[in-house]
């Protein structure tokens, strides 16, 4: 006998009903929740019997205000990881910083950064945990252990967001500086995340009973998804442009040479600075107690040199109380390798390690002849010596002296920085290119014939660095190492940078971020819309969802231990119930 119409549509019908109580039906995930409440409360059996129906009594006030805590730990730490995140091209300065007030050498940068990390990804699994057990209706119930964790988290968050405050203020300069380049893509993982959790927020929707608290939650998540989705509008970065209206890539001074390559401030680092493609170099000028000037940053030779060996008495005198043959005496290199600052080392080749180990400390007229040698412009601090100093009062005039007359460097090709003295340095020789930190009003500064600004970075702003441009002032930003740092100042129409990474930052082609404005309209629309289409389709399934199990739920649905309601439907009882329909239709024929 073969199959008739008739069965093979009742046959369809009934696939169709087993799909859809399929869909209706809430299923008990019991390994997955035993897994959730054992990582969460420590609770490690196999399924957990007391649970709440979402919206409803989830948690006592103490858990509660446990769930809260996670919450606040989550938004500092997030915070606290992305400051310092963003903080990486000054990990050097801090960590000298550290060295200077502790006298040994620690990379605290690094530590901070893991610390960083490992207390937002506790935070956030744990937040993670809580959102899934309230998707699964269970209460709460976190552990002692995580309470206390939980604390020592946010305490550690604010005590360190709080002392790098302190000590560091200005890196809040830089993840300012940092959302001009990442805002489009922070708006984009912003949206993302909303979208995602769309699905637990209409399931705890539509399954609360009391009409107040079910509108409170969807106005909320509505103004905060409508806010991301406007958020673009009040949006500004300089990457964001046509690129027919970039200008040319800024051009790499060496900070102190090239000081991830070699040790900073030797002969060899500028070397290596040019072999880089260093347009520049920048350096730091201090006179010995002999009248040579020669270059140094630090206010005493502990860290640069091997001082503590050869003069164990002079660790903290200031460098320009040594004579040159004193200078000559120590070692510049041998530092780099035992404290590494950059992590760097250890590319060094086996000739290059020799060399750099046997640096000394190098004077002002080698580096001049140097920068002379290749064309390149220079620009540096000069220290006044101290007191009772045979050049006290002749500090300027021994360094003019040796760009005059012991260099073969031209004048043109000094950016003179020292603020002292100005007037006269410029009557004596007007070729030299006067640069200032001061960010002075364009009068003032071409009244003082000032033709290049030298400013941190954080300093940064397009709208001054084209107003100055229209005047003929140059703006050279420092120190700036770090990839997306040098991208914004290229975009923002810098003309130069003095750089740890002249190796790095040579090699980018274009700047990192950059798209038109076009791109970026249709980025943001495509994002707002897609997340807008799947939140209204999650929305509008938990709704058709919910009102179909309402409307199946029989007066015999069971409930076990206040939880929420179960709904198991058998594929049996589907076809019987669908037989039994089928009888009835056939017995008035027989």
């Amino acid at each position: 006998m073969g199959t008739t119409q008739t069965e093979v549509t009742q046959l369809k019908l009934g696939k169709l009903k087993v799909a859809r109580q399929r869909l209706l039906q809430r299923y008990k995930h019991k390994t997955f929740v035993s897994c959730l409440a054992g990582l969460y409360g420590c609770q490690w059996r196999r399924y957990q019997l007391t649970h709440a129906q979402p919206g409803h009594l989830c948690c006592s006030k103490l858990e509660f205000g446990s769930v809260a805590l996670i919450v606040l730990t989550f938004c500092l730490s997030l915070v606290f990881l992305y400051f310092w995140g963003e903080a990486r091209n000054d990990y050097n300065d801090f960590d000298w910083f550290n060295f200077g007030n502790l006298g040994f050498w620690f990379p605290w940068s690094m530590v901070l950064l893991i610390l960083a990390v490992f207390l937002f990804t506790y935070a956030a699994v744990l937040l993670l945990l809580a959102v899934c057990l309230l998707s699964e209706g269970q209460r709460l119930y976190l552990h002692w252990c995580h309470k206390i964790g939980i604390s020592v988290t946010l305490i550690l968050s604010i005590v360190a967001s709080s002392v790098l405050t302190d000590l560091w203020s200005k890196e809040w300069m830089t993840v300012l500086l940092s959302f001009q380049v990442t805002a489009p893509y922070l708006h984009i993982g912003g949206v993302v995340l909303m979208t995602l959790l769309s699905w637990p927020i209409a399931l705890h929707v539509f399954r609360i009973s009391m009409r107040v608290r079910r509108m409170a939650i969807m106005v909320l998540y509505i103004t905060v998804l409508v806010t991301l989705y406007l958020v673009p509008l009040g949006m500004y970065s300089p990457c964001i442009k046509e690129r027919s209206t970039l200008g040319s890539a800024p051009a790499l001074i060496g900070h102190r040479g090239a000081p991830m390559l070699a040790p900073e401030n030797t002969y060899m680092s500028f070397e290596r600075a040019l072999a880089a493609g260093a347009d520049g170099l920048e350096t730091d000028v201090t006179i010995s107690y002999d009248g040579v000037p020669f270059l140094m940053h630090d206010k005493n030779l502990r860290r640069t040199t091997d001082v503590k060996d050869v003069f164990p008495n002079w660790t903290r005198t200031s460098p320009a109380m040594f004579t040159w043959r004193e200078l000559q005496s120590l070692n510049a290199g041998s530092w780099f390798f035992s404290q590494d600052p950059f992590g760097t080392a250890s590319s060094l080749s086996p000739d290059e390690r020799l060399q750099a180990q046997d640096q000394t400390v190098c004077t002002l007229r080698d580096f001049l002849d140097l920068a002379a040698q290749h064309g390149k412009l220079v620009i540096f601090d000069l220290y006044r010596p101290p007191r009772s100093h045979p050049y006290r009062d002749a500090w300027i005039s021994r360094t003019l002296d040796v760009i005059h007359n012991e260099s073969s460097i031209h004048s043109s090709q000094v950016l003179w920085l020292p603020p002292e003295l100005r007037e006269f340095v410029q009557e004596i020789d007007p070729e030299l290119q006067q640069t200032t930190a001061e960010q002075a009003p364009v009068e003032d500064l071409q009244l003082r014939h000032i033709s290049r600004l030298n400013i941190h970075y954080s300093s940064m702003s397009e709208k001054e660095i084209r107003k100055y441009a229209a005047a003929n002032i140059s703006t050279n930003l420092y120190v700036i190492s770090e990839p997306w740092l040098y991208s914004l100042a290229w975009c923002a129409g810098a003309h130069s940078v003095a750089t740890n990474a002249v190796h790095i930052l040579k090699n980018l082609q274009r700047p990192l971020f950059l798209m038109t404005p076009d791109e970026y309209r249709l980025m943001w629309t495509l994002t707002d819309i897609i997340s807008l289409i799947l939140v209204m389709i999650i929305f509008g399934f938990h709704w058709w969802r919910e009102r179909g199990l309402a409307l199946s739920v029989d007066s015999s649905s069971v409930h076990e231990n206040g939880s929420y309601r179960q709904f198991r439907t058998e594929v049996n009882d589907v076809w019987s119930l669908s037989n039994m329909s089928d009888s009835d239709k056939q017995e008035p024929s027989l």
